[in-house]
């Protein structure tokens, strides 16, 4: 289940990114070489941009890729760190909860007044959703893995974006 959770939110990101790269391509055809440009082209690409960052970090959480503050905690002996990382983890999730009632709160507003956006007139709770989504997947994605980010088995963030630059480029000898 966590396999088709995490592949939906890529091919949701992906597809995301795509539609609005198509968007971007026929907006800048439009403007210029028919100089008719899509007026709800910016707007779309906004609500776009929300929703791939937000259900990005979802994938960024579920990696435990999360930018940290880790140089104190890095240098803290067993059990401590574990007890520190347990705080910053239950401090994360709350924030994730207390984001996730804010979003449904917009969301609720929005519908009730039915407020759509100026240019593509699509309901504003819609692009609100991605706000909701996104949170509300991070602090599932920190649930489901609380004990991999207490014993902080993703490791430190210089470890990991050393791994990643010799994974894409190899080594320099």
């Amino acid at each position: 289940m966590e396999r088709i959770l995490i592949t939906s939110v890529r091919a949701i990101v992906g597809a995301a990114i795509f539609v609005s790269i198509a968007i971007n391509f026929a907006n800048i055809a439009g403007r210029y070489l028919f100089s008719t440009p899509l007026i709800w082209a910016e707007e779309i690409l906004s609500y776009l941009m929300v929703w791939s960052v937000f259900l990005g970090a979802v994938l960024v959480t579920w990696e435990g890729r999360h930018i940290k503050m880790d140089l104190i905690s890095a240098s803290i002996p067993s059990p401590a760190k574990q007890i520190l990382n347990a705080i910053t983890v239950g401090v994360f999730a709350a924030v994730c909860g207390f984001m996730v009632v804010q979003s449904w709160t917009v969301i609720s507003v929005t519908r009730q007044m039915d407020q759509r956006s100026v240019a593509a007139e699509i309901p504003m709770a819609l692009a609100h959703a991605g706000v909701l989504l996104g949170f509300a997947g991070m602090l599932v994605a920190v649930l489901l893995r609380l004990p991999q980010y207490v014993r902080d088995v993703f490791g430190s963030e210089t470890a990991a974006v050393q791994k990643q630059v010799t994974d894409t480029f190899g080594t320099f000898d």
